[in-house]
């Protein structure tokens, strides 16, 4: 099978574990939208060493893709989560942040770009 290529933007946190993690430990994909008023703050606030909070890639609004935390390394976007078995879901999951302002601020569909952008990640 080829290997697909997804043209991203490398955008890098601070906030990760610095173990490397195997690929097989990687078992859930989790969406979660940002639920700030702007996309800037958003990036800001993931790649800011004080908000101890990342994920490993950022859906902006015109479908770009931002490379946050890299695949192999646990990014800190789950929090205090179980799922059965599974705890700190963090460790075992991609994190993937989608540009929204969320419910409390006026939630806005997501645009055929982010979508698209999804799908191909």
């Amino acid at each position: 099978m080829p290997k697909l290529t997804l043209n991203t933007t490398r955008n890098y946190s601070p906030n990760f574990d610095n173990i490397k993690r195997k690929p097989k430990e990687i078992i859930f994909l989790i969406f979660h939208y940002t639920g700030m008023k702007s996309e800037k703050d958003s990036i800001n606030k993931l790649t800011s060493f004080k908000s101890k909070v990342s994920c490993h890639y950022f859906i902006k609004n015109n479908g770009a893709i931002l490379s946050i935390v890299p695949d192999l390394y646990t990014a800190w976007h789950a929090g205090v989560s179980k799922w059965k078995k599974h705890k700190y879901l963090n460790k075992n999951s991609i994190g993937i942040e989608i540009s929204n302002p969320g419910h409390s601020l006026n939630y806005k569909k997501y645009t055929p770009k982010q979508i698209n952008s999804i799908i191909k990640l």
